[in-house]
């Protein structure tokens, strides 16, 4: 029998590279689907850092957990009729994989916020390409650290192609119908 989803309950996963756009087009179409009328949040992966899993370091087993718990809060918000949001790197596929297969029945959306690297760097919100340039920090995903890039998600949006305001358009269109 085929899988039966609902799309009652969208989780919208962002991923890409850090610097990539992700929080910037996440909390646009946060807004944008909260002046729509619908409940929406924005699930941050800096935040979730800062908070729900601040135990946790940048090996390969502390990543795995951090999308973990990030998809974990995604599924209870969905769940209670609330759009999430996820705004997260997720650098390896079979996490990202695991995220979409726990979202069920909710209706997973991987969104790859497509930049490149050089554009990332130049963009350094945080100045952290820059503290991996000079040494202070390793294992940086992209960089010195792997990023699997999603090989079939549902929308790609190309930052250096598309502004905010149109890339939110295009995750509404495919959200929406």
């Amino acid at each position: 029998m085929p899988e039966q989803r609902t799309s009652s309950c969208p989780i919208l996963w962002l991923t890409g590279l850090s610097g990539a756009g992700k929080t910037t087009i996440g909390s646009a179409l946060v807004k944008r689907l909260l002046l729509l009328g619908l409940t929406s949040v924005l699930v941050d992966g800096d935040e979730l850092r800062q908070h729900l899993c601040q135990d946790l370091g940048f090996s390969a087993a502390d990543r795995h957990e951090n999308v973990r718990r990030g998809a974990a809060v995604a599924v209870l918000l969905a769940r209670q009729g609330i759009i999430p949001v996820v705004a997260m790197i997720s650098p390896y596929a079979e996490d990202r994989l695991t995220a979409r297969r726990s979202a069920f029945p909710c209706r997973f959306i991987e969104v790859y916020i497509d930049t490149p690297l050089e554009v990332c760097r130049i963009r350094d919100p945080k100045r952290l390409y820059q503290r991996v340039s000079s040494g202070e920090i390793t294992a940086f995903t992209g960089v010195s650290a792997p990023y699997e890039p999603p090989a079939e998600p549902e929308l790609r949006i190309k930052t250096e192609e598309y502004a905010v305001d149109v890339a939110v358009e295009r995750i509404l269109t495919l959200v929406l119908g």
